[in-house]
């Protein structure tokens, strides 16, 4: 155990462990031929947790990183009773509002859907789904009936994720008050306005911003199978809703608020894929066709970036991004590039 901890914690930490470690008692939760493992230690309440999967795996050429996901495949949840009748929302809070009959069918729809897409698209038998969802009862009814197309064997895990639930509108809604808010919201601008009580998609983005960053750390230790069984094949599938959903493609693609504003909704039940690219980087062209995304509403510059996203490599800049680059000085003079300026 003093050499496993010793390649783990600083010796300031150690110390201060094995003092706990002499009146506790230490479960070993897995091991392997390597005797490799992680074990949980618990004193006085506390529980100190080593993972495996946070030590890359040593290789006779260097550390071998796990391997990215092949696809985040990105799920709006069914038609749910708030969809139909938005007076629902009166008298059921947001969160307990479920799928009608119709969306049970466009649930169960989605998963037929992505299995057959996953199959006709991999080559190896080892694929494996993984699942991020929307603790609102409409995302968790979306998820159980989209996996009854998989056997347990494939489902590698579930999480269930707070920061991806639904824009919040403010508790119990007022039908006729919430007609004038949107009104507002159209003039205002669908990105900044924020509803009483509640929140504006600038909002969701703070808080997607977070969950991106778990999703990047997830995806750089590979967190969603142990050691040693990591294949490349595995599906990482989110749960969510249409704004959230959006949002996070716009978080993660650097689009700007404007061509946020210009995206469309998924239908319900629709499923949006970010597929690894040539280069590593996750694309949307590799699954979609143009006139798909276009339909989405996506812009050329987006489509344009997109074909760079199909070949560029994990941690690579566009640096001839019409997104984030030349459309900010479209007022500059063609030989501005050639004039010396003096500081």
């Amino acid at each position: 155990m003093s050499n496993l901890f010793s390649k783990i914690y600083p010796p300031s930490f150690r110390v201060n462990h094995q003092k706990l470690h002499q009146n506790s008692s230490t479960i070993s939760c897995c091991s392997n031929n390597d005797e490799q493992y992680y074990s949980s230690t618990q004193h006085n309440g506390w529980v100190l947790n080593t993972f495996p999967e946070k030590n890359l795996v040593p290789h006779q050429h260097g550390i071998v990183k796990p391997p990215r996901p092949k696809r985040i495949i990105l799920v709006r949840h069914g038609e749910s009773e708030g969809n139909v009748d938005e007076s629902v929302y009166t008298r059921v809070a947001d969160p307990k509002v479920g799928l009608t009959e119709k969306g049970v069918i466009e649930a169960e729809e989605c998963g037929r859907k992505m299995r057959e897409m996953i199959e006709k698209n991999d080559d190896d038998d080892d694929w494996k789904v993984y699942f991020y969802v929307s603790p609102y009862k409409r995302g968790i009814e979306t998820l159980r009936n989209l996996a009854l197309s998989f056997e347990r064997s494939r489902i590698a895990g579930v999480r269930e994720e707070p920061r991806l639930r639904e824009q919040d509108f403010g508790n119990f809604q007022d039908r006729e008050q919430m007609k004038i808010e949107k009104a507002v919201r159209a003039r205002y601008g669908r990105f900044f306005y924020r509803f009483p009580n509640g929140e504006s998609a600038a909002d969701v983005y703070d808080r997607i911003t977070g969950f991106r960053e778990t999703l990047r750390s997830d995806i750089d230790i590979g967190r969603f199978q142990p050691p040693g069984q990591q294949s490349p094949n595995m599906n990482l599938v989110i749960v969510s809703h249409g704004l959230t959903l959006r949002v996070f493609l716009m978080r993660w693609y650097k689009w700007t608020v404007e061509q946020f504003e210009g995206l469309h909704n998924m239908t319900n039940g629709g499923m949006i894929v970010m597929e690894r690219g040539y280069g590593g980087r996750y694309c949307l062209s590799m699954h979609h066709t143009k006139e798909e995304l276009q339909k989405f509403g996506m812009t050329d510059e987006m489509l344009i970036d997109q074909e760079w996203q199909k070949i560029a490599k994990p941690g690579e800049l566009n640096y001839d991004c019409l997104i984030t680059g030349p459309s900010y000085f479209t007022h500059f003079d063609d030989d501005d590039e050639d004039k010396n300026f003096e500081m």
